[in-house]
């Protein structure tokens, strides 16, 4: 996808993710649409630094580079959110376009679904909001069914 595509997506799924964390529809919502918004846009756009140095689609399109962001929060106590941004940047450029990324960069094989568009398509912007459907499907259920079947599986274990 181009930036266009990861700019859209990305603020849809801050959208998203705002009224999953806060539903009521209030000034919190919105404040909860910002907070995540900002840091999850930033994330979006970062793995496309690598088109000013280094290989596009390899350099900063990797498992350690997710990595880092991931814990980046627990060293740093800042950039919560960044790694859903870039987490969702993977997620577009597998799933929306069909060149696919190098998930195990150095090693430079890139990996993508048959699902993808060319990034010059007509047809990006759909691929890129189903993709983003499909983001904030599997994140209501991160956040309302996983936890939920824990607990259920807690009250089986110990017989309540």
């Amino acid at each position: 996808m181009n930036k266009r595509g990861h700019v859209l997506n990305a603020i849809l799924l801050s959208i998203g993710l705002g009224y999953l964390l806060e539903p009521v529809g209030d000034e919190r919502t919105f404040i909860t649409i910002v907070e995540v918004g900002i840091p999850v846009v930033l994330g979006a756009l970062f793995p496309d630094v690598d088109t000013a140095f280094g290989k596009h689609r390899k350099t900063l399109h990797n498992l350690p580079v997710l990595g880092g962001f991931v814990a980046f929060p627990y060293f740093f106590g800042n950039l919560e959110f960044v790694w859903i941004g870039i987490l969702t940047h993977y997620v577009l450029d597998l799933a929306g376009s069909k060149r696919g990324i190098a998930f195990f960069y150095p090693y430079t094989k890139e990996y993508g679904l048959p699902t993808g568009v060319a990034v010059s398509s007509d047809h990006a912007e759909i691929a890129t909001v189903i993709v983003t459907g499909v983001e904030l499907v599997a994140a209501g259920l991160i956040l309302y069914r996983v936890p939920q079947a824990g607990l259920e599986l807690g009250r089986q274990i110990i017989g309540i």
